[in-house]
């Protein structure tokens, strides 16, 4: 992952359950991008004309949906960016959107990224490390430790690993174990991007860009660092190795081997980035390359080998960090509507491999922000982006303990599809069209009910940067208690002929809900 470069902003709103967020948000108050533009109708009960079939079959073999699938992962300045700086008063607003994407669950946070190696805890006698801007300190970690209770989430924190310094990294642990508090934190990630050090600007040094790490330094070179610096923290399990590089990721096994301590095995991925490539580079970023297979499920299957490796040694796996770009900003990629069928496609396609989770990063100023927020003297307001609306139809598709089920017939129709079966039996199907046009569908599910349930995430067109809505709604930027404006569309579809007849628009995508017998 090249991943260095100034990350900028980017955008559009979130749709959630009704009554959730009206009643729980309390001071906050939740605006949305469009100004509460509700998308136009464009779905209608399909009762007639040819439809592709499309076959809802047994469980695929792959683990069960995990607690906490979906995660977050931010970076330190993100904490007090997105929380605020009064422990007393965390935003709500925040808690509520992390909330959301784990619902009955506790939600999973991974504090890190580009910080990692650029934050500190200063100490008496403790050196500043050479390429530390970022200063924690108590009044940091009260904030943190305020949204983490408030959500209940399990974190994963980042500790520098470029320093290549015990004290440092033992005192900054030492702080975060202590502000956030044990039984919260799952884990210690060393580092951040490790096979970015030698290549990278660490620090500047009269007048000269210095690497962190010497050129020709390596995997084995980072093995050494990395088991000198874990003797140096307290005893927490540790992650790692947070690489995102194809070379890097066939280490997997060899990192696994160097420290028995290391509980969760990180890895990142994005599939576009436009530095260093040509308009016409495959992972240049365009819309069609971001939804192409080789963003979603190709990306997921570049991890496939590494999650059922680090699974055999019987270690945990999370993809803590991904996202649309991982270098420069695209707003007419990262701002639209083809991100949320991006994400939505993506988590899916990673909850194949078997891995246990996804952490989608953001922070403020990044340009593929999920969110941002305003207070105004204690009252607090969002912008809610298009990318977490996906991210929100996958929590209302994939609850915990549920099972992947084959689909036979998608690829005919044209259009990507997913379905899990829930513990009591359910069946949910998500249907996702990014073509020009729209088509009509008859999903088959074995032992399906009367009728199914149809919950629509729409905009006018991919690259639509507002009027997005969920279930047909949206939120007022005049809301000042976090209202849902608009009326619930959720449609009810009678089986007819053994299947369920769904209009499908031109991007967009749609979730079946079925009660099965």
């Amino acid at each position: 992952m090249w991943r260095r470069s100034v990350r900028l902003a980017a955008g559009v709103l979130l749709a959630a359950t009704v009554a959730a967020l009206a009643t729980t948000i309390g001071s906050g108050r939740l605006a949305s991008a469009d100004h509460a533009h509700a998308a136009p109708h464009r779905t209608r009960a399909a009762s007639s004309g040819r439809s592709e079939l499309v076959t809802v079959g047994a469980p695929l073999h792959v683990r069960p949906l995990p607690s906490g699938f979906t995660g977050l992962s931010l970076e330190y300045r993100s904490i007090v960016e997105y929380g605020g700086h009064d422990p007393r008063a965390i935003n709500p607003l925040l808690v509520r959107l992390i909330e959301e994407l784990s619902p009955g669950q506790r939600p999973e946070l991974r504090i890190g990224g580009d910080s990692t190696d650029r934050a500190w805890w200063p100490a008496r006698g403790v050196h500043k490390p050479l390429g530390a801007y970022i200063k924690l300190n108590a009044d940091w970690g009260a904030v943190a430790g305020a949204l983490v209770h408030a959500t209940d989430a399990r974190v994963t924190l980042g500790i520098d690993l470029e320093a290549n310094s015990g004290a440092p990294a033992r005192v900054e642990a030492t702080r975060l174990l202590a502000a956030i508090g044990r039984p919260w934190v799952q884990a210690l990630e060393l580092g951040n991007e490790p096979e970015l050090y030698s290549t990278f600007t660490w620090y500047h040094l009269h007048g000269r860009k210095m690497p962190g790490r010497a050129p020709g330094w390596n995997f084995v070179d980072y093995l050494r660092d990395f088991s000198t610096i874990a003797r140096s923290l307290p005893g927490v399990p540790l992650a790692g190795p947070a690489a995102g590089s194809p070379k890097w990721l066939g280490y997997v096994g060899r990192f696994i081997a160097v420290e028995p301590r290391v509980r969760i095995v990180t890895l990142h991925r994005y599939p576009l980035q436009r530095c260093y490539l040509s308009p016409g580079a495959r992972a240049y970023p365009t819309i069609a390359h971001l939804l192409t297979p080789a963003s979603t499920t190709g990306l997921a299957d570049s991890v496939a080998r590494d999650v059922a490796l680090a699974h055999a040694h019987g270690l945990q796996v999370r993809i803590d960090e991904v996202n649309t770009i991982s270098c420069g900003r695209v707003p007419a990629v990262d701002e639209s509507f083809a991100s949320a069928l991006w994400v939505l496609q993506a988590l899916f396609a990673f909850a194949r491999t078997g891995a246990d989770g996804v952490n989608i990063h953001t922070y403020a100023g990044s340009p593929y922000a999920l969110f941002k927020f305003h207070d105004d003297r204690g009252v607090w307001s969002a912008v809610v982006y298009p990318e977490y609306y996906g991210m929100l139809m996958f929590a209302h598709a994939a609850p915990p303990g549920s099972r992947l089920l084959s689909i036979a017939g998608a690829q005919r129709a044209g259009v990507e599809a997913w379905a899990t079966r829930a513990h009591g039996g359910q069946v949910r199907v998500v249907l996702i069209d990014t073509r020009p046009q729209g088509r009509t569908l008859a999903v088959r599910v074995r032992g399906g009910g009367a009728s199914a349930t149809v919950e629509r995430l729409l905009a006018p067109s991919l690259r639509a940067r507002t009027r997005v809505t969920i279930g047909g709604q949206s939120f007022s930027t005049s809301s000042t208690a976090a209202v849902l404006s608009g009326q619930p569309e959720i449609e009810r579809i009678a089986r007819w002929r053994g299947a369920y007849r769904v209009m499908l628009p031109a991007a967009s995508a749609a979730l079946l809900t079925i009660a099965t017998r």
